[in-house]
């Protein structure tokens, strides 16, 4: 039975391990190792991590049968507009529910607080974008986001009204 619950500091351990899973299964096809080992650095460095909880960023944790199977985190981005920045689920719960279970997960947690769209970004080679669709998030714009290093971020910003 799928579970979420409310991530802290103490999971930090836990998140990144999922991270170092998940990624490499996600991006491999789609930017360079190098590209990879930057933004892991980056984003999921245990003081990048800590940074993002302590700015407000709200990470959950997904169970399956208390097993932790993937995580994802979000946060207000402007006046009732909500960012999906991470959801990672591990690749043997995919096809299974999962994601769709921690978007719904999230869209109750944020009408809760009047929100009226959820937004997130996707690469645009990401085969995830098709499962956003399915959920109800349309493009609402294609852009490159320079993430330092020479490197770029190539994504969709995928918004879903509530």
């Amino acid at each position: 039975m799928l579970s979420i619950r409310n991530a802290s500091i103490d999971d930090i351990k836990l998140i990144r391990k999922l991270t170092f899973i998940v990624w490499p299964q996600t991006y491999a096809a789609i930017i360079s190792q190098q590209q990879i080992d930057y933004m892991l650095d980056m984003m999921y460095s245990e003081a990048s991590l800590k940074e993002q909880m302590n700015d407000g960023s709200q990470f959950i944790i997904v169970c399956n049968d208390a097993e932790p199977v993937g995580f994802a985190s979000f946060r207000e981005t402007g006046p009732l507009v909500y960012k999906l920045h991470k959801i990672y689920i591990l690749a043997s719960q995919q096809g299974k529910g999962t994601g769709r279970f921690v978007i719904d997960y999230i869209i109750n947690e944020i009408k809760q607080k009047a929100a009226t769209a959820l937004q997130l970004q996707v690469n645009r080679y990401n085969k995830a974008r098709s499962f956003y669709e399915k959920l109800g998030f349309v493009v609402i714009e294609e852009a490159d986001f320079d993430i330092g290093n020479g490197y770029f971020m190539n994504d969709y910003v995928m918004e879903k009204k509530l």
